[in-house]
């Protein structure tokens, strides 16, 4: 591939892509199956050669397309507003996924003979519904409000992330030796790791670091933060033998927990609607349409499969978990469609598997095809289908159903105090990826002491086991104060716990001794497993020779009064960062909203100031806008950033955009004031 080729087939699919879009947006057709079809236009299979210069650029163009869509499919992650439905959406996410790749696989296996890897990329490939889609599809029929919306978005979004481990973990295997429980046991580990890794330290770092850079202003150093961020954690992600998809979209949600998620998510759309346009006209590309015609019968049957599969999970789980029986329906006829990950998956089984000649990517994306088509008729079709259900189930089996949803609902309001049970559940939580972050940085100590180090230094890589063992057991003894602080909080919060239900009898005595046990029980516990995972550390890391463990145990004894001055404040300062950037959402839904009101167009002025205005250089004190005009001044804006109520200090400046109010004579005079001509449109309302 070389530069030139490579910059005139991104200029004929830019090209394209811009030409699709103006068509199927005058026919309101979804622009996705145009993309779909113009990639397939474009290919070599169909005329016999191809309109692009080189085919592997296509694998390359794609790869960027997908780091660019999980980027902002992060970003528009909310853990808020996955709280109020995790009930609903969680347990249907779940098992929709785990039972489509279970059947995936079968197909794949049984029915196809197809083999293990195969099958299971295609398992992969069917489990997930079309967020980008759905939300495209209910936004074209103002469906917005319905119900059953923020079920099928929620249940969508939640799909992609499960499916985004699922892609890593059989990407990992695809890269070693097929499928064996040793090579999923060794995945799931090196998956865990990267991504507690990965959350942990990018939740302590790149919110603060996004919201320093947001503070200056400048929109484009905010952007190149977070792309120079993105493709970095994409990187490791690539080089540890995952997918770029997993490192792009941790990134987005590490983004999404800065106070400047609303604004990077303005200024990533553009590259989303660029590279999504180009991405999809690229697996169209790799599309051979005479290869589907020859499997029109299994992309039918696997789009049968894929469409009653899923329709009957997400109808059985909305009405498990409470729904009512139109809301159950809609929500299955709403995710009965695979999409954007079904491409993802069969474009990264070529890149796992070299496999380009297998018809599996060909039948993926033929059933795509087939869904996506029939998804928006089908979302139409479910409004009449689920009143006809409605009307047509008995009303002894409505009753069964109200008293069932009575039921869960006394469950969901049980009696553990939610105060309490939220703080022992963050103690849980602190505490586990305290854990997992020691066996990580164990696994890191073991992997860098089988390099070569001679190169360097022969001195250091003769003496490496006895430096890292050093190393780790200085960042296990940095971790120990945090972790007998969460013991120690998780030990009281279980004593209030079991005290909860408890409203009389006992005497005080009784309950000072059940909070000392429920502590001393709770430190003794957390105590023992922490102990125990560094021994089993120490043992296998730690070097044979004995005075060599007595050295280290010696500087360790010597470190412990620095660690107590240094390095525990550190951590803990740490651990705050942490503790803030998980709270950040919360804290964005709880600043006040600013108040907008409505006022008529002939008594609100929004104008430019052009180059020849006598206005420039003054300041409002200067130019006693109010004493000449009548009108105020309520807001300037200069270079994307909007001032509210600008003091008598203000001087104004080539280019600002002033919004004022007041009666019609009165503007007309500061339009004079001013020396504007044109007036901005506005849309009467600030």
């Amino acid at each position: 591939m070389t530069e030139g080729s490579f910059f005139q087939d991104l200029a004929m699919l830019m090209a394209v892509a811009g030409l699709v879009a103006i068509i199927f947006e005058k026919l309101k057709w979804p622009k996705v199956i145009g993309y779909l079809f113009a990639g397939v236009l474009m290919s070599q299979h169909t005329w016999g050669g191809s309109f692009l210069a080189d085919e592997g650029s296509i694998q390359t163009i794609g790869q960027l397309g997908i780091v660019f869509l999980m980027l902002t499919l992060g970003l528009e992650f909310s853990a808020g507003a996955m709280k109020k439905v995790r009930g609903v959406s969680g347990p249907m996410a779940f098992v929709d996924t785990i039972v489509m790749i279970w059947i995936g696989y079968t197909v794949g296996r049984r029915i196809f003979g197809w083999t293990s890897v195969q099958s299971l990329f295609l398992g992969a490939a069917i489990c997930d519904s079309a967020t980008t889609l759905l939300a495209k599809t209910i936004d074209e029929m103002k469906w917005s409000k319905r119900p059953f919306v923020k079920y099928v978005i929620s249940t969508s979004i939640l799909e992609d992330i499960i499916c985004v481990g699922v892609i890593a973990l059989i990407t990992g295997v695809a890269n070693g030796d097929g499928l064996s429980f040793g090579a999923v046991g060794v995945s799931l580990g090196a998956l865990a790791v990267f991504f507690v890794c990965t959350v942990v330290l990018g939740m302590i770092m790149v919110p603060r670091l996004l919201n320093t850079v947001a503070k200056n202003g400048s929109d484009e150093a905010l952007l190149l933060t977070l792309l120079g961020c993105c493709f970095f954690v994409s990187w490791v992600a690539y080089r540890l033998e995952f997918s770029l998809a997993l490192g792009a979209f941790l990134m987005g949600v590490l983004g999404s927990s800065s106070m400047a998620r609303n604004r990077l998510l303005k200024l990533a759309d553009p590259l989303r609607s660029m590279f999504a346009a180009v991405f999809f006209i690229t697996i169209g590309c790799l599309v051979n349409p005479q290869v589907c015609l020859s499997n029109a019968g299994t992309i039918l049957l696997l789009s049968l499969v894929v469409m009653i599969g899923k329709g009957t999970n997400c109808f059985t789980m909305s009405m498990l978990t409470g729904q009512n029986l139109k809301t159950s329906v809609q929500t299955a006829f709403g995710l009965a469609q695979i999409g954007e990950f079904a491409y993802m998956v069969a474009l990264l089984y070529i890149a796992a598997t070299g496999d380009s000649a297998s018809s599996m990517y060909q039948i993926v994306v033929g059933v795509s095809l087939v869904t996506t088509c029939f998804n928006p008729f089908m979302l139409r079709m479910s409004d009449p289908v689920g009143d006809f259900v409605e009307r047509k189930v008995p009303d002894r089996v409505k009753g069964l159903i109200a008293q069932y949803n009575v039921w869960l609902a006394r469950i969901r309001e049980a009696s553990v105090p939610g105060e309490i049970s939220s703080r022992v559940h963050r103690h849980l939580l602190h505490l586990g990826v305290y854990w997992v972050m020691m066996f990580a940085f164990s696994v890191i100590a073991s992997m860098l002491n089988g390099y070569d180090w001679s190169r360097f230094s022969m001195f250091f890589d003769e003496h490496k086991k006895a430096f890292f063992a050093l190393a780790l057991n200085l960042i296990f003894l940095a971790l120990l104060k945090p972790v007998w602080t969460a013991g120690r909080h998780l030990g009281e919060d279980v004593g209030d716990l079991l005290l909860a239900g408890v409203k009389s009898g006992g005497g005080k005595k009784w309950r000072r001794a059940v909070r000392r046990m429920a502590r001393s029980s709770t430190l003794l516990a957390v105590s023992f497993v922490t102990v125990a995972e560094i021994v089993m550390v120490d043992i296998n890391l730690m070097p044979e020779e004995t005075c060599v463990r007595i050295g280290i145990a010696i500087v360790l004894a010597v470190t412990i009064p620095l660690a107590v001055r240094y390095l525990w404040p550190a951590v803990s300062a740490a651990g705050m960062q942490f503790n803030e950037a998980l709270e950040a959402e919360a804290r964005m839904a709880a600043k006040p909203k600013p108040l907008t009101f409505s006022l008529p167009e002939d008594r609100f002025l929004k104008a430019t100031l052009p180059d020849s205005s006598p206005a420039i250089g003054l300041t409002l004190k200067a130019l006693d806008v109010r004493a000449k005009t009548g009108a105020s001044v309520v807001s300037v804006t200069r270079n994307g950033r909007r001032h509210s109520n600008p003091g008598a200090d203000w001087c104004f400046e080539i280019g600002d955009i002033v919004e004022a109010i007041g009666e019609p004579k009165e503007l007309a005079s500061l339009k004079d004031l001013l020396g504007i001509v044109v007036s901005v449109h506005s849309d009467d309302e600030f």
